[in-house]
């Protein structure tokens, strides 16, 4: 299956460029790391200017060069919304003609990861400049210094494939002078990149089995598979977008760790998801839009007015990112609608007579109540994010499937399955919460009132309410 043209590159066409690249910056930061520490990042900076000089043309690196120094200069007044416009103007230049063809003309040379790679590169240099830029405007005390900027946007491994950094931990962690590392950390990373090379190869020799993303687009060969075939292609689909980002962002990331830094998580696992909120492929966007964008027009995400004009922004600024089309429409609208249903719900039910009902039931039964809304949450964002994926025809039939033609004993077995994972990812998240934020133990009664307080047996349960409250 060479449906996934990505994929196809980065692991088969072009490993070795990838990998020969890659392997010269760990090498040259290693060496500074030992020599001279405090010019890692320098050295990091230089390697990477050459690096897209070699592969891109001098011309490509003045025309990232011109958007950063703009970008710079836009900064030194330290107004938002002017880092905003001029920000989300300069990207708007790469997704609309016939600014992105002008711009094209300006790399040098013909072959195939020239495309791409123009487009990735230009993109990710915009919202880290726009990163600084905001970053800046929130400094006190002057201004930081173009270099560091250079630095930021300039670093290898972040600079075509992401994920982005935001510029205040690159910052932090960059200049950090001590790079000695934890107990078995080195360990952990080598463990890191072995099991992302065991998983390329999995899903290569999978590839040529299953063809989960070519049998979409054959709407004639779909009408004839079994609603089950159909539904577990759907959700088939989402896993590999999801190992795929996965282990594409989990490469770069291991390459970042041996520099010191502490990149972007990996994206949270389709199965594990559902609720909106945590709904997203891309963590270090995910990241960039909370901090400058959702977080910052939201407040706490409490106000029904603030939320959707947080979200209608937040969900504007993605469809920039990707690419205005009728298919990125489609995904953001439903998207953003589930987002700020999920808080309409939460108001609802937080008022009488529903916060009356909830409050006379046992943990179990509320608990279990809420699985069932998130059980058509979870099938909610498997079909909304199926349109980025594949095609609008490919989601109509599965939706129509799984809740016309194949109810009620197909729409049944399916959600009861569903409702029964969903009530084991909310244990499993219960036990973590509380691994992770235990409670702090009581104090000890004092010796002479050890006899008039209650019996023994009621102290456990004492104990045990507030943490049950805590993690549910």
């Amino acid at each position: 299956d060479t449906a996934d043209f990505e994929w196809m590159m980065w692991f088969s066409t072009f490993r070795e460029h990838i990998l020969f690249a890659l392997s010269g910056h760990v090498l040259f930061a290693k060496i500074c790391s030992m020599l001279a520490p405090q010019y890692r990042s320098l050295v990091c900076m230089v390697y990477g200017l050459l690096a897209v000089w070699t592969s891109m043309g001098w011309t490509y690196v003045s025309l990232m060069l011109s958007h950063c120094i703009l970008l710079y200069s836009i900064s030194l007044v330290k107004i938002r919304w002017l880092c905003f416009v001029a920000g989300f103007c300069t990207l708007a230049t790469f997704k609309c003609e016939p600014f992105v063809s002008w711009q094209a003309g300006f790399v040098e040379g013909d072959f195939e990861l020239r495309h791409i790679l123009f487009y990735r590169g230009c993109g990710f240099t915009i919202m880290r400049c726009m990163s600084f830029a905001l970053e800046n405007c929130e400094r006190k005390d002057g201004n930081y210094n173009i270099l560091e900027l250079l630095k930021y946007n300039f670093y290898l491994p972040f600079f075509y494939f992401g994920p982005i950094m935001t510029f205040d931990k690159f910052y932090e962690q960059v200049n950090k002078s001590d790079l000695t590392r934890k107990e078995r950390e080195l360990w952990n990373i080598s463990l890191q990149g072995l099991i992302h090379l065991g998983v390329i190869i999995v899903v290569d020799v999978l590839f040529h089995f299953m063809y989960i993303l070519t049998i979409p687009s054959d709407i004639k060969l779909l009408k004839h598979l079994s609603d089950w075939a159909l539904v577990g292609l759907a959700y088939v689909n989402l896993v590999y977008d999801w190992v795929k980002a996965a282990v594409m962002f989990g490469v770069i990331n291991t390459v970042s760790r041996l520099d010191h830094l502490d990149p972007p998580k990996p994206p949270k696992c389709i199965t594990m998801l559902y609720v909106f909120s945590e709904t997203h492929f891309d963590r270090g966007i995910n990241e960039w839009l909370c901090k400058y964008v959702y977080n910052y027009l939201g407040g706490k995400h409490e106000n029904v007015v603030e939320e959707l004009v947080a979200t209608l922004c937040t969900f504007g600024v993605t469809i920039l990112w990707l690419g205005p089309c009728e298919v990125v429409l489609f995904w953001a609208f439903f998207n953003c609608f589930g987002l700020n249903f999920e808080l309409w719900t939460i108001k609802v039910f937080s008022m009488e007579p529903f916060a009356s009902f909830e409050t006379t039931m046992s943990e179990a039964m509320s608990r279990r109540i809420r699985a069932i809304f998130n059980t058509f949450n979870f099938w909610c964002i498997v079909l909304y994010n199926l349109m980025a994926l594949n095609s609008l025809d490919f989601v109509k039939l599965v939706a129509k499937r799984l809740l016309l033609k194949g109810f009620p004993i197909t729409t049944i077995i399916v959600m009861f399955v569903t409702y029964c994972l969903i009530q084991v990812i909310k244990e499993q998240e219960r036990r973590q919460a509380l691994v992770d934020d235990p409670d702090p133990l009581p104090p000890a009664p004092p010796l002479n009132a050890a006899t008039t307080t209650s019996p023994p047996t009621a102290a456990p349960q004492a104990v045990a309410d507030p943490s049950k409250e805590k993690a549910e």
